[in-house]
């Protein structure tokens, strides 16, 4: 899942070599932390944080198929 959202992220910004993504993983769900350049905060954002929510579909999406729950954090 992780290399999936920095895979998006990646795509989207203006600095991709400062993307990192850290994912932590537990028994019943999966916790992705998505960290990018200040000046990139507003691309993976969007407006009114519509990038950000279709982000997180996907990524959901991606994982039903391995039954668990995902959550997508966007940090500075």
């Amino acid at each position: 899942m992780g290399e999936l959202v920095e895979f998006i992220a990646k795509s989207l910004v203006e600095n991709p070599d400062d993307v990192v993504v850290n994912e932590i993983e537990g028994s019943q769900s999966i916790i992705i932390e998505l960290k990018v350049h200040p000046d990139d905060m507003g691309k993976v954002i969007g407006k009114q944080g519509r990038i950000a929510k279709a982000i997180r579909t996907v990524v959901k999406a991606a994982a039903i198929k391995d039954n668990k729950r995902v959550v997508v954090e966007i940090i500075q």
